[in-house]
């Protein structure tokens, strides 16, 4: 997944500050996820409950990234264009709004956990269904990246 952010941000970066800036939270949670998912354990509870936390919030600051600000964009550049790219967007956004819901899900579901060790060790099989849904997510908002902006680059002033 790492690697796979670090050739979006080459292959696209540049051409947008705001997409720059949304690729650069992409990396950041892709790392506090690998750092999660690859802990056998915690050293302890609160640890394990900060690191969940500070996930959490980047997980939200990217969903929401995305659907307020990067997804409306691009969609606004395509019809601007009336080149029929708009219709990808029309396909995607539903599969991308399932992973937001997912997201949001786990997010809600971390919030209403007792803070304690077994707990949180019990949303391991959860964090990594997320970031399968992630993952997935991560190629759609590639594909629009690439029909939908990169497309335009060159006529956007």
């Amino acid at each position: 997944m790492l690697n796979k952010a670090d050739s979006a941000k080459q292959k696209w970066g540049g051409i947008d500050t705001s997409i720059d800036r949304w690729l650069s939270e992409r990396k950041n949670l892709i790392v506090r996820y690998c750092d999660l998912i690859d802990t056998k354990s915690f050293e302890s509870c609160e640890v394990a409950v900060n690191k969940y936390r500070s996930f959490c919030q980047v997980l939200l600051d990217y969903v929401s990234a995305g659907h307020f600000e990067i997804y409306d964009r691009l969609v606004e550049e395509a019809e601007s264009f009336k080149d029929g790219s708009e219709a990808l967007a029309t396909e995607l956004y539903p599969k991308i709004q399932l992973t937001t819901e997912a997201a949001l899900d786990f997010n809600d579901t971390f919030d209403k956990m007792p803070e304690e060790m077994e707990a949180i060790e019990e949303l391991k099989p959860r964090l990594s269904e997320l970031g399968q849904q992630l993952e997935d997510r991560f190629e759609m908002e590639d594909l629009l990246i690439e029909k939908l902006h990169t497309a335009h680059a060159g006529q956007v002033a």
